[in-house]
């Protein structure tokens, strides 16, 4: 998970800790994607595109095949999401997600708080 999280924070190949039918789930704000180039591809838009941002860790707990993290997504709003123009805000977003693992790679994330913390950064 250790180097998962350092490939993810420095934007470099973090799908290779994918397993190849990993899913993702955005809890409360309905985006889902299955599929290891369908789940880099939502997490580099919103880190890459929409946004110039970085996940800041501040725990990592794993127990068995389970492991969650605790972090703030951190940058600025730079392109068009949900519908919302740029607006050029800095953002620090709390938000948790908990992983499903089968043996190395992960299978599934599942995201917490994220969805709406990042609608009330932006729109207000």
């Amino acid at each position: 998970m250790q180097a998962y999280i350092d490939a993810l924070t420095s934007r470099g190949a973090f799908a290779e800790f994918f397993t190849d039918d990993v899913t993702i789930d955005i809890v409360g704000g309905g985006q889902t994607a299955q599929g290891r180039a369908a789940v880099e591809g939502m997490i580099r838009f919103v880190h890459e595109q929409a946004f110039d941002g970085r996940a800041e860790v501040k725990c990592l707990l794993m127990d068995g095949n389970r492991a969650a993290v605790e972090a703030d997504f951190v940058g600025r709003h730079v392109a068009e999401f949900a519908g919302i123009p740029a607006t050029g805000r800095e953002l620090r977003v709390p938000y948790s997600v908990v992983y499903d693992l089968d043996g190395s790679r992960i299978a599934a994330l599942r995201i917490y708080g994220f969805a709406s913390g990042l609608m009330q950064a932006i729109s207000g």
